[in-house]
């Protein structure tokens, strides 16, 4: 177990405090069980290693961080670990990557009901199934979503400037005092440009080259090992997830038919659909549909967007400006609104009330004009006009 305190003092020492994600205020750290899932690469890992030095310093004690796929791990169980750790005086056991660990569900609940006054906290894939876990640990742990960087947050991350989180209602209602905030301390538009190409993944160094062969990497990783491991999909067909993937970057945002996409990929339109079903929950796609309430297991969506719009423009280099503002609408707006395909009239319905259409800065309201509750979304703006206002705007929302 010494192999494990000596690595902790590594991690802990070595995290960079210059800039914190403000999530971390917002998880209740001290509860029994908490789960924090999230994508490859959006920053679970640093956070945890930033509340553990911030909390508890960097020596182990009170605290312990292991990563699962240490090879301890090979010949000791979580269980072995927890009774070990609360014997020495341990009060909170940080575990990175939990999905790395087959019986990983079974073995929390048993050491919950052991050790109650033991905190674990626990990292581990989008795709892990915390609530339909073997062990049904619905019920004791307190799940939380990390999501990629938003507009604001990179504004924050990558260039100092820090601006308050607004709601929607306050982003329809009051667009003009929070333009005048941002637009006093940058200039939003050029910012957002960038945020675009490579600001959604907090490991940007300024080489967008290296930057976009990293996102690979973790469309590799997210396609080769979780989905065939969370997924049940055969590792004779990541291949065509890949080319799945690969056409829709260049297809978005993609109308659906089911019938010609299984015909590109020599696949049956079931198999097409659990496919798009599964990307979805990676976090590879977002599924659109008309009418969310109504939608069945094996039902297509309208729209198929990429997930983010720097995984756009890592897997193509022509990219349709029009592609890459819808894509950024869905992105920031589903991580706390329900986002419809606008089928009849806009581009998309917000929690069923709000109309948006999405566009350049010359975008008329001919095709919502009659709609209450509807505004346009524009590019190339720094300021609201009436109700047509900067795009740039929903990515405060977080």
């Amino acid at each position: 177990m010494e192999q494990l305190f000596k690595k902790h003092r590594l991690y802990i020492s070595q995290v960079d405090m210059t800039i914190v994600r403000e999530q971390i205020n917002s998880i209740a750290w001290q509860k029994p069980l908490v789960g924090i899932k999230g994508s490859r690469g959006v920053g679970k890992t640093t956070m945890i290693r930033q509340y553990i030095k911030k909390t508890y310093g960097v020596n182990a004690g009170e605290a312990l961080y292991c990563v699962m796929d240490s090879i301890y791990f090979s010949n000791h169980s979580i269980l072995e670990l927890a009774e070990r750790f609360h014997l020495m005086g341990g009060k909170h056991l940080f575990l990175d990557e939990v999905h790395k660990y087959p019986t990983w569900s079974q073995e929390l609940k048993e050491v919950n009901d052991l050790y109650p006054s033991l905190k674990i906290t626990f990292t581990g894939s989008s795709l892990i199934q915390i609530l339909n876990a073997d062990a049904d640990l619905s019920r004791r742990v307190l799940s939380y979503t990390m999501e990629g960087l938003s507009f604001r947050e990179f504004l924050h991350f990558y260039k100092g400037i820090q601006i308050p989180i607004a709601s929607l209602d306050e982003i329809l209602n009051n667009p003009d005092a929070i333009c005048e905030r941002v637009n006093a301390v940058c200039r939003p538009q050029q910012m957002f440009e960038e945020y675009l190409r490579v600001g959604y993944y907090p490991f940007y160094d300024g080489d967008e080259t290296q930057y976009y062969s990293r996102i690979e990497n973790i469309l590799n990783f997210i396609i080769e090992q979780e989905m065939t491991q969370f997924c049940g999909i055969d590792t004779a067909y990541t291949r065509k997830i890949k080319a799945m993937l690969l056409f829709l970057a260049n297809n978005v945002p993609y109308e659906v038919n089911i019938s010609k996409l299984a015909a590109y990929l020599e696949l049956n339109k079931t198999t097409v659909l659990s496919y798009l079903n599964s990307m979805s929950r990676a976090e590879l796609l977002h599924l659109i549909y008309t009418d969310n309430k109504s939608v069945t297991k094996m039902q297509k969506p309208d729209k198929i967007f990429m997930h983010n719009t720097n995984i756009l423009n890592a897997l193509t280099q022509n990219v349709v400006i029009g592609t890459i503002r819808e894509c950024f609408v869905v992105n920031q707006l589903s991580t706390k609104h329900t986002v419809e395909y606008g089928k009849e009239a806009g581009d998309f319905k917000i929690d069923g009330t709000i109309t948006f259409e999405v566009g350049g800065a010359d975008k008329s309201f001919q095709q919502i004009a009659d709609l209450p509750n509807s505004y346009i979304l524009a590019d190339s703006i720094e300021y609201p006009i009436g109700k047509k206002l900067p795009i740039w705007l929903v990515g405060m929302i977080y």
